[in-house]
């Protein structure tokens, strides 16, 4: 394997994420549409849709076809001709195929399954943290719609690129109660009524959720950046390519790119140093600390009981009879359920792909033996939280 083909878009966080794998990796890479000829992109387009529509993406090592759902970008290919979906199963793949100068998940049983759990409270929770920061936080300073409708230009009939750089922004904003950010009652961005992120009816507004949260991801970060060069010791891991991916997409986006150098300045410049490469072929030795309590602590107080929420409202809503779910349910205002995070309450849709991720986070967590749940526990006392635990 001399390189990968991406399919995807840099307004994605899971995009980033792969490109630092590929770059820890020592693997070139092209990102298209972007980077195609006109051939290559007009022809890989649709070849994705017609897969789309036969379900024939594979996810590596599985998928769940009853929980998953496609994304709209980024897929990935080892070969040109084969694509996949899921940016965690991609960092499981170059390790199977040992592509990596390290494994970018530990062999050492617990400090692989928090490897897991750091990469999947940022896939997430980090989501809806960093896309509230690029259309609430920064809604007058995002430069989205122009750099994707540039990204997208060879799929685009002519003199349809500035229609597309107006209409995705207005479409990104509509979806924010979808991702979590549901905006108060008269709320003011300081932008036209087309781009101010919305309020939705029976929807308590998520907005200090969301801004609380961030803050504090981003103050245990801090700490922990000041103590050893990676999230898990002296080099880089899945761990670190989601945090990077999550938190480096607020790196183009005005407003918040600004408070993130001003509220964690170490966070900030790790975040540009992955960004050019500075990780790839990083090495050394990884272990578990108590300075990654703070990071665990907010994934415990976010991450944990949002999936815990997630799952057994799904359970609820399938044995009424439920079977739409994800973004079309809640178009149609189906499949909710209320919870509370941070002490705040909230509405959201039942998720099923992150009833697959907690089934999978659950699954780990359990196949770990009693002496390193234990050993866990004692480092880290959030984890008792979870399924499983004394």
């Amino acid at each position: 394997m001399a390189n990968i083909t991406f399919w995807g878009l840099i307004a994605s966080p899971y995009q980033l994420k792969m490109q630092s794998l590929a770059d820890y990796a020592g693997l070139d890479w092209q990102r298209w549409p972007d980077q195609a000829t006109l051939w290559q992109a007009i022809t890989t387009s649709r070849r994705l849709d017609r897969a789309r529509h036969r379900h024939a993406i594979e996810r590596f090592p599985g998928r769940n076809p009853e929980l998953d759902e496609y994304p709209a970008v980024p897929f990935y290919s080892l070969d040109g001709e084969t694509y996949f979906y899921d940016s965690s199963g991609l960092a499981y793949h170059l390790d199977e195929l040992a592509a990596a100068p390290q494994p970018l998940l530990p062999a050492e049983p617990g400090l692989r399954f928090i490897c897991q759990l750091i990469d999947e409270a940022f896939d997430e929770f980090g989501l809806y943290m960093v896309h509230h920061n690029r259309w609430v936080t920064s809604a007058a300073t995002n430069v989205m719609g122009e750099v994707t409708s540039t990204e997208m230009r060879k799929l685009l009939p002519f003199g349809l690129r500035r229609r597309v750089a107006r209409k995705l922004p207005r479409r990104q904003v509509r979806r924010c109660p979808y991702l979590f950010s549901v905006a108060p009652p008269d709320f003011d961005a300081g932008v036209s009524e087309s781009l101010t992120p919305p309020s939705r009816e029976g929807f308590p507004p998520t907005h200090e959720i969301l801004d609380t949260a961030w803050r504090r991801y981003l103050a245990a970060t801090e700490a922990l950046l000041a103590e050893q060069p990676f999230l898990l010791g002296q080099r880089f891991t899945l761990a670190d390519a989601s945090a990077y991916g999550q938190l480096s997409m607020n790196l183009i986006d005005g407003r918040a790119a600004e408070l993130l150098e001003e509220l964690a300045p170490l966070t900030f410049r790790w975040l540009c140093m992955i960004r050019d490469g500075g990780h790839a072929g990083s090495d050394g030795e990884l272990h578990l600390t108590e300075s990654l309590e703070p990071l665990l602590q907010v994934i415990g107080e976010t991450f944990i009981p949002l999936m815990r929420q997630n799952a057994a409202a799904y359970d609820d809503a399938v044995s009424e009879g439920q079977t739409l779910f994800n973004e079309a349910a809640f178009d149609k205002g189906e499949a909710l359920y209320d919870g509370s995070l941070l002490g705040m309450p909230f509405r959201a849709v039942v998720k099923t792909f992150q009833v697959a991720t907690w089934r999978e986070v659950c699954a780990a967590w359990q196949a770990l033996d009693d002496n390193d749940r234990q050993r866990l526990e004692s480092i880290y006392p959030v984890l008792t939280e979870l399924p499983g635990s004394r």
